[in-house]
């Protein structure tokens, strides 16, 4: 959805496709027909925009061939969809069996990162609506925290190098492709504070932080100290992940009801509030960690969790109101990002594609509801653009 700031720039709301498991180009379009269509009718929004993710080797074969790109570009034109913004997380096989830690791999040390992420970028430039002032590629903050000394820093340091380089190349006559790197628990970059310690030194014409707000929370950073930290080291917000944590103010009391949030998928990395840290929930309740806790564990933006836990929505509000809330956008790439749909506890999980599709447009709902509250206005695509010269040629 695009919303209009007070200040008149063009905001973009979008929600993540890392939830969805497809990982080659005809299983992309068809989870466009599947979910993305059914949540912008949901929603009656003129475009919908999505913050797509590629698997590595779909991304390779988009990176090389125009002709794909150009078709990926008319199959969303012609569903009111768009893109601004890609996921460039996880490398591939987001929703196996199994992840955990794997979804670090391969990190910014390696030449695979490199190539996987200016992939994204080329695909990108070709996507990107007509009136979009840039696109987006959130990554990974560096790599997991071990193993992590100085000739890893050192190798990660020229890649980020080479990086801006490369977004500069793709991006020269065009509009600029930037890349955001994603501080969250337990990664070498956790926190607001570790990445200006880490990125102060990286090309900020290109690069930049991907603040996700469930992270942010999760390392019980207060948003307006975390955004003036960004500030003082000159790092600038290139993207917002809209997203949620769990929470939990008696952990011992309510371990039986957090035991149903543990599953084998993903990492759920657990803060206590006193400084304790578990990397995965079970070993969270394991060691009966002091509380309150909050867990790495995107839950829905409009439902409550399970009683008597809680959500960092709090957090998530106030960090908007930061961002947001002043005469000034602080950043235009929204993206929800709840990719937990499907290890919910049963009583949360949705059953069918279609209640899928409900929660996704619900959560984009609550966003939206919540940008309007900051004072921002729904914009609407001119009946007019959908019949311009450049409309007509990404559809035929």
């Amino acid at each position: 959805m695009r919303l209009r700031h007070p200040d008149g720039q063009l905001i973009h709301l979008s929600y993540c496709t890392n939830v969805h498991p497809a990982e080659d180009l005809d299983g992309i379009i068809g989870q466009l027909d599947t979910y993305a269509r059914p949540v912008r009718e949901r929603l009656d929004a003129d475009v919908l925009g999505l913050g797509l993710w590629l698997a590595a080797p779909v991304a390779a074969a988009l990176a090389a061939d125009a002709g794909q790109r150009r078709r990926l570009r008319r199959e969303l034109t012609a569903r009111g969809l768009e893109v601004v913004t890609l996921n460039g997380f996880p490398y591939r096989s987001f929703q196996a069996p199994v992840v955990k830690h794997a979804v670090y791999h391969p990190d910014w040390s390696t030449t695979e990162r490199l190539d996987y992420t200016l992939d994204l970028a080329r695909i990108l430039v070709d996507l990107l609506p007509d009136d979009a002032a840039r696109g987006s590629i959130s990554t990974l903050p560096l790599a997991w925290r071990e193993p992590w000394d100085t000739e890893r820093a050192d190798a990660c340091a020229r890649q980020l190098d080479r990086l801006a380089a490369g977004l500069a190349d793709l991006s020269r006559g065009g509009r600029p492709v930037r890349v955001a790197f994603e501080p969250e628990p337990g990664c070498v970059v956790e926190s607001t504070a570790d990445a200006a310690r880490w990125l102060s030194a990286i090309d900020t014409e290109w690069l930049g932080i991907c603040l996700d707000l469930a992270h942010l929370a999760c390392a019980w950073e207060e948003p307006a100290a975390a955004l003036a930290t960004l500030r003082a080291a000159g790092l600038p917000v290139v993207k917002v992940q809209v997203s949620a944590a769990l929470g939990a103010d008696a952990p011992q009391r309510d371990a039986e009801v957090l035991r149903g949030y543990v599953e084998p998928r993903f990492l759920h990395q657990t803060r206590s509030v006193h400084g304790p840290a578990a990397d995965d929930l079970d070993a969270a309740l394991d060691a009966a960690l002091p509380g309150p806790w909050r867990v790495h564990y995107h839950v829905p933006l409009h439902a409550v969790p399970a009683e008597p836990l809680t959500s960092t929505v709090p957090v998530l509000r106030a960090a908007l109101r930061e961002l947001l809330g002043g005469d000034t956008a602080g950043c235009d790439h929204l993206d929800v990002e709840t990719y937990t749909w499907g290890v919910l506890p049963a009583a949360h999980r949705p059953q069918t594609t279609e209640q899928l599709a409900g929660g996704i447009a619900a959560e984009l709902a609550f966003a939206r509801d919540e940008l309007c509250a900051l004072g921002l206005s729904l914009e609407s695509r001119p009946a007019a653009d959908r019949t311009s010269p450049s409309y007509s040629e990404v559809t035929r």
